[in-house]
């Protein structure tokens, strides 16, 4: 694959045991993702979408296949090295701050990828933060702390987090599950945004809702039970054949300024 390929997955598969009985959660999965493109990775529950996810972010290493993520070999790179210039936006990442840290303090651990600040910020680092947080609507939450926030300003305190290093990746784990509407759609608009400014910057994110996946969508990848159904430009792929064969239940997919709605066919 080429240079330019930002994660480059071949055949990857995990195995899981249970009962004395081994499966694979994914199953012998190719996949690419190159700068400026938009991936969706939508299943049903159980897939293997958040396995495949954390493989991507250099979290879990297959148990089979090949990988490189930012241009580093799994087997010939420290992944902790690889996590640090990912950016991740998931609920449980954002529960591993401490109840004192300020909304500031947790962007600014993105310039490291950890959870506490190691050493006193540099003021550029500091006056860049701002600005991100301005940037994802929070710039009057700096200074309150973490944990009063909804889940919706988690989630994008977190996206600015992820931005606090320039990463070219960014990696959302079911960024709008448990969000009101107003809640999913501000975080959707901002993540437009955000992807609008840099057309550089590549995301994943990983959903069984059609409808919580931004406009600015350019990919989409479908799993069940490990395998993939079909991948590809989302107009290829997030349509009523696949979706339905992804899902095992007849779906219709309507289109509506740039989103998408699935519902039952019948």
């Amino acid at each position: 694959m080429a240079g330019d390929v930002l994660i480059a997955i071949e055949g990857a598969t995990v195995w899981r045991s249970s009962g004395g009985v081994r499966r694979a959660i994914v199953d012998c999965v190719d996949w690419s993702v190159r700068p400026g493109e938009h991936w969706a990775i939508v299943g049903p529950n159980g897939a293997g979408k958040t396995t495949l996810l954390r493989i991507a972010a250099a979290i879990l290493r297959p148990s089979a296949g090949t990988v490189s993520v930012l241009g580093g070999r799994f087997g010939e790179v420290q992944l902790p090295e690889l996590r640090r210039r990912i950016g991740m936006v998931e609920p449980g990442l954002g529960r591993r701050f401490y109840p004192e840290q300020r909304v500031i303090d947790v962007v600014l651990t993105g310039v490291a990828g950890t959870i506490l600040l190691p050493d006193e910020p540099l003021q550029d680092d500091v006056t860049k933060a701002f600005q991100l947080l301005g940037q994802v609507g929070l710039g009057d939450f700096a200074l309150r702390t973490f944990v009063s926030l909804s889940e919706g300003e988690r989630a994008r305190a977190l996206l600015a987090r992820g931005l606090m290093n320039e990463a070219p990746l960014i990696l959302f784990d079911e960024p709008a599950a448990g969000l009101d509407l107003a809640g999913r759609e501000l975080l959707l608009s901002t993540i437009a945004t955000v992807v609008a400014e840099r057309p550089r910057l590549a995301t994943v994110t990983v959903t069984h809702h059609i409808e919580e996946l931004p406009e600015t969508t350019t990919h989409a990848l479908l799993l069940r039970e490990g395998r993939v159904v079909a991948q590809g430009p989302v107009a290829e792929v997030l349509r009523d054949a696949e979706l339905s064969e992804c899902f095992g239940l007849p779906l219709r997919v309507e289109e509506f300024a740039g989103r998408r709605f699935v519902r039952a066919a019948h």
